[in-house]
């Protein structure tokens, strides 16, 4: 009796091994699925290139991560000459599960890329080899943009000045090396709203922004239920000190409830005055990784759609301090 208990133990062992293993197979081998890029040329006119540039480098701020930023002044302001040229590291101090390294996007690493390529590394999260992104640059949220604003990008990024930056390939962690393989997904395009629909039209620059990805606490790289918005995710500044993201849900106490439209546009307008040089940063001091400096040359009228929106979603009641000297949280 004993050994025909012993005997089926271990089959159900072995069979559980051959099961683990399976499904890794699969995910290693057969993941991410999300078809073969398009065959796409993107005609690279005027009005993409601006409505690309627009967009790069002041609503989905892919320059914000793609350049090397200045964390000796406020606001990490883009360094002048390194557009797009990738190599900036983002690992288990900021909370991440791995070494995740940006990319050069300027056309000396893009050059054999087709636009195709391109268009479902943005929108699907898979490189040109087939190889899943990980979210850090926010495929999910791209992949519902509108086609046209994708290519806009793709246009504006085909024109940046040539910078031969050889960048390392990311290490994620076990087990997200497996886990990474099962986010991409195809892209579910949308069309741009109208502007006069202003609540339809802020919610689609607001996901363009992908503002959810930093004002939403996490855990384990998953939204905790109930606080969508509420702020509370945690960076670790590379000066010192962790900062913690706000609080944008309407709620009247904890949040911008009681922010007149005028107030939300002032607050990002104030870094695009003339007049404005972002103060030097000590290390400890406070900081942020909020672009401030790029997201303030979005437009007005985008910045009030915006805030239209954020009036529409549900307050959520959570008290964030915003910034923690000399500490260290991880995600």
């Amino acid at each position: 009796m004993k050994q025909k208990l012993k005997k089926g133990i271990k089959y159900i062992v072995l069979l559980i091994i051959v099961a683990i293993v399976g499904v890794l197979s699969f995910v290693s081998f057969a993941l991410p699925d999300v078809g073969e890029p398009e065959i796409l040329k993107v005609e690279l006119t005027p009005e993409r290139i601006e409505r690309g540039k627009y967009l790069a480098n002041s609503v989905n701020n892919c320059m914000d991560c793609h350049s090397t930023r200045d964390w000796t002044k406020f606001a990490g302001p883009v360094i002048e000459g390194t557009f797009g040229k990738g190599g900036e590291e983002f690992n288990q101090e900021f909370g991440l599960p791995g070494k995740f390294f940006a990319k050069n996007i300027t056309p000396s690493a893009l050059k054999d890329w087709s636009d195709g390529e391109i268009l479902r590394a943005i929108s699907s999260g898979v490189n040109k080899d087939g190889k899943a992104l990980f979210p850090l640059m926010p495929h999910p949220s791209y992949g519902k943009m509108d086609r046209e604003d994708l290519y806009s990008i793709i246009a504006y990024v085909r024109t940046l000045e040539p910078i031969e930056n050889s960048v390392p390939e990311s290490e994620p962690d076990f087990p997200m090396n497996f886990i990474i393989n099962t986010i991409p997904q195809p892209a579910q395009f949308s069309k741009r709203p109208n502007p006069e629909n202003i609540v339809a039209y802020g919610a689609y620059m607001f996901n363009a922004a992908d503002c959810s990805g930093c004002h939403t606490q996490k855990d384990q790289g998953n939204p905790i239920p109930g606080l969508e918005l509420a702020g509370g995710y945690k960076f670790n500044m590379p000066g010192g000190g962790t900062v913690i993201s706000a609080n944008i849900t309407p709620d009247q106490e904890t949040g911008i409830g009681r922010w007149t439209e005028e107030d939300f546009v002032k607050r990002f307008k104030q870094y695009a005055d003339s007049t404005y040089k972002p103060a030097d940063v000590k290390p400890g001091e406070f900081n942020t990784v909020m672009p401030w400096g790029m997201f303030a040359t979005m437009k007005t009228e985008d910045l009030k759609a915006i805030y239209a929106y954020l009036r529409t979603v549900k307050p959520v009641k959570n008290k964030v301090n915003k910034f923690i000297a000399e500490q260290r949280i991880a995600e």
